[in-house]
């Protein structure tokens, strides 16, 4: 369905799970808590957490969305395309649904949207998961990360395609990185599915990719963090989340680490990975 969240702006959402439950003794029904779950990207869609995150729906109600311009979200245009306007339509996107206290789980791309968030609105989430995201971005890191899992091809794809997206880098990179998202799948299965926005990517890359920096802010947090990485990750290496979570509350913090997955979690260590959600929601 499609929410206009003010201003003519309609965001595609997707809701998966009850957020009313009876209680144990089915006399009486209870809340349960909503999961806003901010996809990867940017110009990717919510494919990729829709068949990731299913399980979650046993503890959660899950709220799925495209960003603004993205999959079959309103494109609008492109000086909308930033940090702080997707940082705010989640707070619009919970006033039009009546979400109060959310979960906001970023992964990746949306990782940077939900530290951004973190920042511009303290006190609106419950909790916050950062799943294989990085607190700043730098080409020579990622392109190490690259080296260090496939070698000077996958390393020197990286360095052309991140430099400069555009369909003369994009085909090396398909062919020598995309493989090494996962430890377990050489296909991505957002990148078959999802609804793409090239020209968002591009414009991203250009505009805010190599200057965000989420460190200082990332300090200031008072909400409970999970962060979830992959030893094996090539774009958010261990070196970006060690950076990540030396920057947060260590007190607010739990970090997670899973030693034989890359940048899809869920997809390489799946039983770990919901184990870690599902304790951190419970707490």
């Amino acid at each position: 369905m499609r929410v206009n969240i003010g201003d003519g702006v309609r965001l595609f959402v997707d809701i998966d799970g009850f957020g009313l439950v009876p209680n144990d003794e089915a006399t009486l029904m209870r809340d349960r808590p909503t999961i806003i779950a901010m996809h990867g990207g940017p110009g990717l869609d919510h494919v990729g957490p829709k068949l990731g995150l299913g399980p979650l729906r046993d503890v959660a109600q899950l709220v799925l969305y495209d960003h603004r311009g993205h999959g079959r979200s309103d494109r609008r245009s492109a000086e909308e395309w930033t940090l702080d306007t997707w940082a705010d339509d989640i707070v619009r996107l919970c006033d039009v649904l009546g979400i109060e206290q959310p979960i906001v789980l970023g992964n990746s791309f949306g990782g940077f949207v939900a530290q951004r968030y973190l920042a511009r609105h303290p006190g609106h989430a419950s909790k916050v998961i950062l799943y294989a995201t990085m607190a700043s971005a730098r080409i020579d890191t990622i392109v190490e990360g690259f080296r260090a899992v496939g070698g000077d091809e996958a390393a020197d794809a990286a360095r052309a395609f991140w430099a400069s997206p555009s369909p003369t880098t994009a085909p090396d990179f398909v062919r020598f990185c995309r493989p090494l998202y996962s430890t377990v799948n050489e296909k991505v299965a957002s990148d078959v599915l999802s609804l793409r926005n090239d020209a968002l990517f591009g414009h991203f890359v250009e505009n805010e990719m190599w200057t965000m920096d989420h460190r200082a802010s990332l300090a200031e947090v008072g909400c409970p963090v999970l962060v979830l990485s992959g030893a094996h990750d090539p774009v958010c290496s261990p070196e970006s989340t060690d950076e990540l979570v030396a920057s947060l509350p260590p007190e607010l913090t739990t970090w997670v680490h899973f030693e034989h997955s890359a940048h899809a979690i869920g997809a390489d260590e799946p039983d770990a990975f919901f184990a870690a959600i599902r304790a951190f929601v419970a707490t």
